[in-house]
């Protein structure tokens, strides 16, 4: 497995597990086998984890994590934290339920630009004091917009840009793949960590998946890469990818069927609070139905969080 410096302090994996794909949001699976998948990918050398209070996952990782040597593992997750209170609220219920004295990396999720983490600035300024006291490491953002990245150098404060990335732009809600690799590059010269997401497109770039991750890998101002895996193959076969390692025909036979889509269920009641989280446009409320537009969907799954009857899923 590849490593790369994290502020010059922890070696992290290239590959960081996101556990997206592990949350209720995702994935139905026991708490027993996603433990298991935790575990193998461990063993095959990926220590950071990503993943977010919107998750609703931290007992996963609560139970991974246990048995662990804690400084050898790197944990990032993020809220949408907006003044003091919920700052703290974040930190406290990411300490409480992950079961650990700190947080390697928390963010800010789903940041637009350099104005709208202002308007976060009171939790923003929680967090450097949760960063001085030790109990945060780390302190950065996480985005789809290329406006966020590139006034990501504005704020010192801002050590980590997690944006999403991948060869057909896919998602980036504000400019062009060149135009997010240019912003990556800037932060870079001003020493932000940059890990990219979503470098699949949430499965629009899934059969062509070697080259995919080929080419995120491949810009040197990325240090990790976050990818979410639900299978063992999967796990095989991102790790594979990485060290330039060809697929066994078992792999390859297992993924080529796993491509995913966004599920409505008929009896959906049109409410809307999904069609208005969708940052890529990709829900319509149509003759009292959400509508899925699957070229515009890349997986997030944050609609599903919104649907309190459980109507959305991944399949």
């Amino acid at each position: 497995m590849k490593y790369t410096k994290l502020f010059e302090k922890n070696n992290v994996s290239k590959l960081c597990y996101g556990t997206l794909s592990l949350s209720f949001l995702q994935n139905r699976d026991t708490l027993e086998r996603k433990v298991e998948l935790l575990n193998y990918a461990y063993e095959k050398g990926i220590n950071f984890f990503d993943t977010a209070e919107l998750y609703d996952n931290y007992h996963i990782l609560k139970e991974f994590i246990k048995d662990k040597d804690r400084d050898k593992l790197t944990i990032a997750t993020k809220s949408y934290a907006y003044d003091r209170k919920t700052a703290e609220y974040s930190v406290n219920k990411a300490l409480k339920e992950l079961n650990t004295d700190y947080l390697d990396v928390f963010m800010l999720h789903e940041q637009e630009n350099g104005n709208n983490f202002l308007g976060h600035y009171e939790a923003v300024e929680r967090f450097m004091e949760y960063r001085d006291q030790g109990v945060i490491k780390h302190f950065g953002i996480s985005t789809h917009r290329v406006a966020a990245v590139r006034d990501s150098i504005k704020f010192k404060e801002i050590e980590f840009v997690f944006p999403l990335l991948n060869m057909k732009g896919i998602g980036i809600q504000d400019g062009t793949v060149d135009d997010m690799i240019d912003a990556i590059k800037k932060a870079k010269e001003y020493n932000k960590f940059v890990m990219a997401m979503k470098i699949y497109g949430g499965g629009h770039l899934i059969n062509d998946a070697e080259r995919a991750f080929a080419f995120a890998g491949n810009i040197q101002e990325v240090d990790s890469i976050a990818v979410g895996m639900s299978t063992i193959e999967e796990i095989d076969a991102n790790i594979a990818y990485l060290e330039n390692n060809e697929l066994n025909i078992n792999i390859k036979n297992k993924i080529r069927n796993q491509e995913r889509t966004l599920v409505v269920e008929e009896w959906c009641v049109g409410c809307g609070k999904c069609a208005k989280k969708c940052r890529q446009g990709a829900l319509t409320i149509i003759d009292g139905k959400c509508v899925v537009d699957m070229s515009k969907c890349v997986l997030c799954s944050y609609c599903a969080g919104e649907c309190t009857d459980f109507y959305i899923k991944i399949v």
